[in-house]
């Protein structure tokens, strides 16, 4: 259990005063932050607001004290505000937080079983479709609100609901909307001259005394959600079997962010203060932060990449400041909550365009458009499609499996099986050759005996290029067949079923088979299969003069 030992831990070993200092500032600040974009994405998840600071509060806490990062600051984020959206609308609070719950554990299991490394197998081309999807995904959900407009349903899929924005232009607010570009207008400008006070603070402050002192017809969150002050209360969601079942492709959709989500921040993390996360740990907090989270209230948290580079650059550098900052919300939820309601509907929405403008990543995206292979594109594509048309669960299974289709062809077609070029005795000088000495394995232009035939294999043998063997071509008139497999990697079942095939084959037309230089994975798997008993310990030989010799001694 020494890897899951939370990173808290360690550093306190050598906490000084001077460091806390820095974490008390860092953590105020990142709080400061935190508190107009918890409230934010709470309202985008389809819940109501202080429950996106239960979330920030809960889990950040938690994950901060738990984590395997020394400065990830944890909470909602924009990746799940569509997710958690749908599942409150199919499932309602308690389909919710049976969800968490259920990725929390899988969280929880991951870690332990130590498949924090595993998340680098998550293909480059998915998490850039799936990010601008949610993003895309996310700016729409926004467009009722920045403009004020009267919906005649309450759609869920992202297309009707660009159908819905569509026929209720005319519904249209230019009140609202005018608080919406002045709330834009002051996300943008504010960080170009002022960086200490976040931008969306000011424009929740100015934006919600203009629509009071102003009378202004426009919603603000008081006309939408009821907003409570009071702590973080536990419960447990009633739940059956059909539930469960019903809600387990969004808790593993939930699970899978979350731990993509909070090792990418890691790993920024990492890069920013010259340290090194324990992934495995770090997925064990994130599983318990989400199971606080949803018993106590909150909503699905992850690491944000925005809060966590907020935090390093404040001065924080221990898990202390992401503590402290889950510390301050605690204390806002109480002592300023009610103030909350005054904030407008459309400065909500332009905070959330900035945040969807953040997260798509279009600059990569545009890179990968533009550099990456056609079958990179499209995978990029489908990924980015299914995630704004469908689901995020969609969306990263079958982004999942075209990449991994698309991987077995390349390899396959790296795969080749080629005969040798034949050289006899007596003209053999007239080739370039080159010192045994030198490369043993070097295959040059060697002297193959007569009746003897060798064939180059290349790359893995594997179900997707085990076809190969087809181009072995020999007859009875051949009395050795030597494969030469220095090139080979691996190997799979079906690869070794095609290798016991062509065995059969030889022995039934008399031939004897060599194998030249097998490599340590492929060995293993004939070993296992039986296959060197059946061709025999002395048929395989560790080089190709070697395998040479041999064959030389059958012919003879």
């Amino acid at each position: 259990m020494k890897q899951l030992k939370p990173k808290l831990f360690s550093v306190m070993k050598s906490y000084t005063k001077d460091q806390f200092v820095k974490d008390l500032i860092a953590g105020i600040i990142v709080a400061i932050i935190a508190l107009p974009l918890s409230i934010a994405l709470a309202l985008a998840s389809g819940v109501s607001p202080e429950q996106g600071l239960y979330t920030a509060i809960v889990a950040g806490f938690l994950i901060s004290f738990l984590g395997g990062s020394r400065v990830q600051i944890a909470g909602p984020t924009a990746a799940f505000a569509t997710i958690v959206a749908g599942i409150v609308a199919k499932n309602g609070m308690d389909g919710l937080i049976l969800a968490t719950v259920m990725a929390g554990i899988i969280l929880i299991i991951m870690g332990v079983c130590g498949l924090g490394s595993l998340i680098r197998f998550i293909p480059y081309t998915i998490e850039t479709g799936f990010t601008l999807g949610i993003a895309v995904t996310l700016a729409i959900g926004q467009v009722k609100d920045f403009l004020g407009l009267t919906f005649k349903t309450s759609p869920i899929e992202t297309l009707d609901k660009v159908k819905e924005i569509i026929s209720s232009m005319p519904t249209i607010n230019y009140m609202a909307l005018v608080i919406g570009v002045v709330s834009l207008a002051i996300l943008i400008i504010w960080p170009k001259f002022f960086q200490k006070i976040p931008a969306s603070l000011v424009a929740v402050i100015v934006c919600a005394a203009i629509v009071k002192f102003g009378n202004l017809e426009v919603k603000t969150i008081g006309d939408i959600k009821q907003i409570s002050a009071s702590l973080p209360k536990f419960s447990l969601p009633s739940f059956d079997y059909k539930m469960i079942k019903g809600v387990f492709p969004d808790a593993l959709t939930i699970a899978i962010l979350a731990a993509i989500e909070s090792l990418l921040s890691c790993v920024v993390a990492d890069g920013m203060i010259g340290s090194k996360h324990n992934s495995n740990m770090e997925l064990v907090a994130q599983g318990v932060g989400n199971t606080a989270s949803a018993l106590f209230g909150g909503i699905p948290a992850t690491g944000a990449i925005a809060r966590t580079a907020a935090n390093i650059k404040n001065g924080g550098r221990t898990p202390i400041a992401g503590m402290v900052h889950a510390g301050v919300l605690l204390v806002i939820l109480v002592k300023l909550m009610p103030y909350a309601a005054l904030i407008p509907m459309p400065t909500i929405a332009a905070i959330l365009f900035i945040v969807a403008y953040n997260m798509s990543g279009w600059r990569h995206c545009l890179d990968v458009v533009r550099t990456a292979p056609k079958s990179d594109i499209a995978v990029f594509a489908t990924t980015f499609f299914l995630t704004v048309a469908f689901d995020l669960v969609v969306a990263i299974g079958v982004g999942l499996v075209l990449a991994c289709l698309l991987f077995m062809k390349r390899m396959a077609d790296v795969t080749q099986v080629n005969s040798w070029v034949y050289v006899d005795e007596h003209h053999k000088d007239d080739f370039e050759t080159q010192d045994e000495e030198d490369d043993p394995d070097y295959i040059g232009f060697k002297v193959v005996p007569k009746k003897t035939l060798v064939y180059e294999i290349t790359g893995p043998i594997f179900f997707g290029a085990s076809e190969e063997f087809t181009n072995i071509a020999f007859s009875e008139k051949h009395d050795v067949l030597i494969l030469r497999m220095r090139s080979v990697p691996a190997m799979d079942a079906t690869g070794m079923n095609a290798l016991v095939k062509l065995f059969h084959k030889c022995k039934k037309d008399k031939v004897t088979l060599l194998l030249s230089h097998v490599n340590e994975q492929p060995m293993k798997a004939m070993k296992k299969a039986g296959f060197v008993e059946m061709v025999g310990e002395e048929n395989f030989l560790p080089n190709i003069d070697a395998a040479l010799v041999r064959a030389d001694q059958i012919v003879k």
